[in-house]
């Protein structure tokens, strides 16, 4: 089974304080990491990190060991932060254009995805117009074009109504049925179990 990410002791602080420190994960193919903990334990931070926006203190990341070729890794994941991330005075249909031709995927159907995350008919309408849950949908429609095999999504749940939730559980459940993995912070309990799902807690934040 290919290994798409290997962590070892990975250490960091926070004005002072230690978030975590010796973290060490695995992620294989298939695999579906659920990071824990409460509020600032450091769970974004852990995220950012393994994505190079942030620095550690100490330990090594390794994306993509098992390559045979030197390719650039960036361009093999797909990283979401906790924020929307979408442009309020572009319509829908306009943010999704964009987000695919910044990322160089192709979009078979631009409508028909809107249709499949539940925006069909409000794809005119400036983003800034839409409710919080409506915006997530619009950057959540990257999982949906996306070709990449691992990604790492901090909070994709926020906003999102029981039937987002359940939608976008079921998009996870074929991504890494197709050989994909995700990593992954979350404060909802999954309601869909993977097959194969590995659980990290970080206990550095306060409640």
């Amino acid at each position: 089974m290919s290994t798409l990410l290997t962590a070892k002791q990975l250490s960091s602080q926070r004005a002072g304080r230690t978030l975590f420190s010796d973290l060490s994960f695995t992620v294989q193919r298939g695999d579906v990491l659920h990071i824990e903990g409460v509020n600032g334990a450091g769970k974004s931070t852990l995220l950012r990190a393994l994505v190079g926006l942030v620095q550690l203190q100490s330990g090594q990341i390794e994306f993509f060991p098992d390559a045979a070729d030197d390719h650039d890794w960036r361009n093999q994941l797909l990283f979401m932060g906790h924020k929307a991330g979408i442009k309020a005075e572009l319509t829908a249909i306009e943010n999704l254009t964009l987000q695919a031709k910044l990322c160089g995927c192709a979009i078979d159907d631009a409508w028909q995805l809107l249709a499949t995350v539940g925006l069909l008919g409000l794809e005119d309408l400036p983003a800034g117009q839409l409710s919080a849950g409506q915006q997530r949908r619009i950057a959540l429609t990257r999982l949906w074009y996306s070709n990449v095999p691992l990604w790492i999504l901090d909070e994709p749940f926020t906003a999102l109504d029981t039937d987002g939730i359940e939608l976008l559980q079921q998009r996870f459940a074929e991504h890494t049925a197709a050989g994909g993995a995700i990593i992954m912070t979350s404060h909802q309990s999954l309601t869909w179990t993977p097959t194969r799902l590995q659980r990290l807690r970080i206990t550095g934040g306060d409640a």
